[in-house]
């Protein structure tokens, strides 16, 4: 495949992602107050393009008609949400190369009884 060939196909694959998305989030625009669902914050006229439509599963192809997929996020909260959700995808996978350790060795609190008792007696 040659350059032609892929820049058309990428055109292509953005233009089709923009049509899906312009099509559920206007329902979603429809079905939901204009408010973030995280936040609280409430958005009209020209700042309504700060709101955003979340896929709870992060499903993008995933838009059953009655919306229950979506929540309505404004860009903050949207992005704290993705980044939240790749944190918690990283912390699931192990350490290339190493075991993943599944608990602490470390005890804050292991000497805390004797320190106690010690300190009662000295005082």
């Amino acid at each position: 495949m040659n350059k032609a060939d892929q820049d058309r196909l990428l055109a292509e694959a953005r233009q089709n992602r923009e049509l899906r998305e312009k099509t559920y989030r206007e329902k979603a625009l429809k079905l939901f107050p204009w408010i973030c669902a995280r936040c609280g914050r409430e958005f009209t006229g020209k700042r309504l393009r700060e709101l955003t439509v979340h896929h709870k599963d992060h499903n993008h192809d995933n838009n059953p008609p009655d919306g229950s997929n979506w929540e309505l996020l404004c860009l903050y909260c949207h992005d704290n949400e993705h980044s939240r959700y790749e944190v918690a995808e990283w912390y699931d996978k192990e350490t290339p190369g190493r075991a993943q350790k599944t608990s602490s060795d470390h005890r804050p609190f292991a000497d805390l009884e004797a320190l106690l008792k010690r300190k009662q007696t000295e005082g």
